[in-house]
């Protein structure tokens, strides 16, 4: 009998993969894919305890599981301008630092004994816990939670710990210029003062104290801010009774907080540039400010960002890279916020004898999405970007119950995703074309390029686009 040879047969394999025989004379694009289905919404109970926090509760057995995420609106964008950091740390320190119960070893062996996960966290608006433990310790669970959020201890060890790892991490932020293109981008946009686009510097550090973290808890964690999501193997009135017995009797607060900050921008024309003088490539982000997601265009936003920069096969993709090979990556993005305006910003990395010819084609691939129509082919490819992925947000109960939250939290509709999706799939050319010339500003951008100018194809003044400005990214001590 003739022995199996793996290597041969897989040799064999390849070879025939590579060879393209499998899918000789197919065109991929005369395929036809059935409508996505509309996605039916899971029943979740939603109960607000008299302090005014909200618990959303998801029974799933599928596995012995229950996972929790609790959002506690306020972030970062309440610190002081002196303190910057204080938001993050507060943040990360609400679980690594313990609580009033256990001390930060005792609540990371136990957690590993379980072999269950809890984190917290801080961003620029929210702040949040998340947990995820075996569903017979479902009362062990819920009192984690309500530790960590209503009783941290704010370890001075894990404190000192903390600020040796944030300054290590401002002292590195200079390392790679993609980094520093986008982050002085963000700071070109909303200012540099702003919560949208400020960092933390060692003098900020230097001037937060563990009192300043437990101050800055008790101000924005608190049951009014909070909205508590969890879903997995238990029975909703159980669930429910136990967590009126660990946060029912948290006071609610009185103290009103502060909005999210407006965002005065006026559309214009700079440039800013950061001096690298051992770089061989420029980073170079140009755009301005985005859209809001409740705009009424957003869907036709939509299409149109893919259109004009997402994956291959966009306009960005195919002039810049494809046909002028300029660079290995290009791409732009229109982000909507609620909270807050986005950003549109449109990215390229290519060698420096290349700089000002690939902004000038990345501005005149942006102007033509306002004065020429999307093909039907561009147009399908765009909606089908959108259409493959939608089903991707439902891939598990968390993500539903936890967007079903932040929905909440801004009074819109359950189901606005799905409309959303009804929204892209009717788009057309001419949509696309009016959100262009609405939202697209070629003639007011704030360019952003890092990279070393003696290797520039031309001087940064040749592309007309306003002022110009050396940036100054020195570290300051």
């Amino acid at each position: 009998m003739m022995k199996f040879n793996h290597k041969t047969f897989f040799i064999a394999l390849i070879s025939l993969l590579l060879s393209g025989n499998l899918v000789y004379g197919l065109d991929l694009s005369s395929i036809e894919f059935p409508a996505l289905n509309k996605i039916e919404l899971p029943n979740i109970k939603k109960i607000q305890l008299d302090n005014g926090m909200r618990i959303y509760l998801l029974e799933d057995k599928t596995l012995p599981l229950i996972e929790a995420s609790a959002r506690i609106h306020g972030g970062s964008y309440l610190e002081p301008a002196d303190k910057v950091g204080l938001g993050d740390l507060m943040g990360d320190l609400m679980r690594d630092g313990g609580t009033q119960k256990w001390a930060p070893d005792e609540l990371d062996e136990m957690l590993e004994g379980l072999g269950a996960s809890l984190n917290s966290y801080a961003d620029v608006i929210s702040s949040g816990v998340n947990l995820m433990m075996l569903s017979t310790k479902k009362e062990l669970s819920v009192e984690l939670l309500a530790e960590v959020m209503r009783r941290p201890r704010y370890d001075e060890a894990r404190f000192e710990q903390a600020m040796i790892a944030y300054k290590s991490g401002i002292s590195r932020r200079n390392d790679n210029d993609a980094s520093i293109a986008g982050r002085e981008f963000g700071k070109m946009i909303y200012g540099s003062e702003s919560p949208y686009a400020r960092h933390a510097e060692y003098k900020t550090l230097g001037a937060i104290s563990r009192n300043d973290l437990i101050d800055f808890h008790k101000k924005i964690c608190r049951p009014d801010h909070v909205q508590l999501a969890v879903w997995g193997d238990f029975d909703t009135a159980e669930m429910l009774a136990i967590i009126k017995k660990y946060f029912g009797d948290w006071k609610k607060g009185t103290e009103k907080i502060a909005d999210f900050p407006k965002v005065d921008y006026k559309f214009d024309q700079r440039v800013g540039f950061v001096e690298r003088a051992d770089s061989k490539q420029s980073n170079v982000y140009l755009g301005h400010i985005g859209g809001n997601t409740l705009d009424p265009e957003n869907s036709h936003r939509i299409v149109m960002n893919n259109i004009l920069g997402v994956g291959f096969g966009s306009r960005l993709f195919n002039e810049v890279r494809s046909k002028h090979g300029l660079c290995y990556s290009v791409y732009g993005v229109y982000t909507s916020n609620i909270s807050y305006p986005g950003k549109f910003f449109c990215y390229v990395g290519t060698k420096g004898e290349s700089t000002i010819k690939a902004i000038n084609l990345i501005k005149s691939e942006i102007e033509r999405m306002k004065t020429e129509e999307a093909t039907e082919k561009e147009l399908k490819s765009a909606k089908d970007r959108y259409l493959n992925s939608f089903v991707f947000n439902f891939e598990s109960k968390g993500q539903i119950i936890q967007r079903m939250v932040y929905y909440d939290f801004f009074g819109l509709p359950k189901d606005f995703l799905n409309k959303q999706k009804e929204e892209v799939e009717g788009t057309t050319a001419a949509d696309v074309k009016a959100a262009a010339q609405k939202y697209l500003k070629p003639e007011a951008m704030r360019v952003i390029v890092v990279g070393n100018p003696k290797s520039f194809d031309a001087p940064l003044e040749t592309l007309n686009n306003g002022s110009i400005t050396k940036i100054d990214v020195t570290i300051p001590q």
